[in-house]
């Protein structure tokens, strides 16, 4: 496995190299109904547009997200929210693997329902959320987030193993081994920018915005849409909640770089 610009960061000039968009489909993998919209919602919008095929992985409904209601009533309202919230950026496919949230586990139970899923539509890219304990600006990382991309990272690649979950394929799900690289929104030091000028942004702003209840259930301190600062110059810097820099100084999502897999197999 090869990781392709490790060391990342702004580049001097200002600039960051775009995103190989020379793919068909891709699977966004999130703890939480709203982490894409929040995210790279208008990257996603951009890609839908050149008419890519983007599937939608929320690893939990979300239900621990809204201090006044209780999960068995905060579920259904959030997939409610989350399917219009997609759809604001051409995705009409959701699935949820319906893991508990606040709680979800790293292991095998939780690779295996990301590996069902990259095996269903055999996406050439998979996107997910940045991993480390701390992320822009110092923000603590919130546990949900770390366990999944780092699911999502393994699961792309165990994906493409006969011998890792062969219990799928008495499922019809035959290994797949042609994601070409997973891309990691959100880290302190991007290597990769997608320009979205214009309509993507536009659409990026409707999407978080189809998630009323859960941003009302935040308080006076929640997200909100805002302008993204631009990071194309040098001493520009995101403040947490938004996403920002690129190439030509435009308003970009920002992306950790590209992460190349081969057929290692882990040992």
């Amino acid at each position: 496995m090869t990781t392709l610009g490790n060391t990342g960061g702004f580049a001097t000039g200002g600039t960051l190299p775009p995103l190989p968009e020379d793919w068909e489909r891709r699977l966004a993998v999130a703890a939480h109904p709203d982490d894409i919209a929040y995210g790279t919602a208008s990257a996603v919008a951009r890609w839908t547009a050149q008419g890519k095929r983007v599937t939608s992985l929320p690893a939990t409904r979300g239900e621990a997200g809204i201090d006044a209601l209780h999960p068995d009533q905060a579920a259904p309202l959030r997939e409610a929210e989350e399917r219009p919230g997609a759809r604001e950026v051409g995705v009409d496919t959701v699935e949820f693997l319906d893991h508990r949230d606040g709680m979800i586990e790293g292991g095998p139970a939780l690779r295996r329902g990301v590996v069902r899923s990259i095996r269903r539509p055999r996406p050439e890219v998979v996107l997910t959320g940045a991993y480390p304990v701390r992320m822009v600006a110092g923000v603590v990382n919130q546990a949900d987030h770390r366990v999944v991309g780092l699911a999502a990272l393994d699961a792309a690649r165990d994906a493409g193993h006969r011998w890792i979950f062969p219990e799928l394929a008495d499922e019809g799900l035959e290994p797949w081994g042609g994601v070409r690289f997973v891309a990691v929104a959100g880290p302190d030091r991007p290597t990769h920018g997608v320009d979205v000028s214009g309509e993507p942004l536009e659409r990026g702003i409707a999407s978080p915005a189809a998630h009323a209840e859960y941003t009302k259930g935040l308080g006076a301190g929640g997200l909100r849409a805002a302008p993204l600062p631009d990071l194309g110059h040098p001493a520009g810097r995101p403040r947490p909640r938004h996403r920002g820099g690129g190439p030509l100084r435009r308003p970009a999502a920002r992306l950790r770089g590209t992460t190349t897999l081969g057929t290692a197999t882990p040992g």
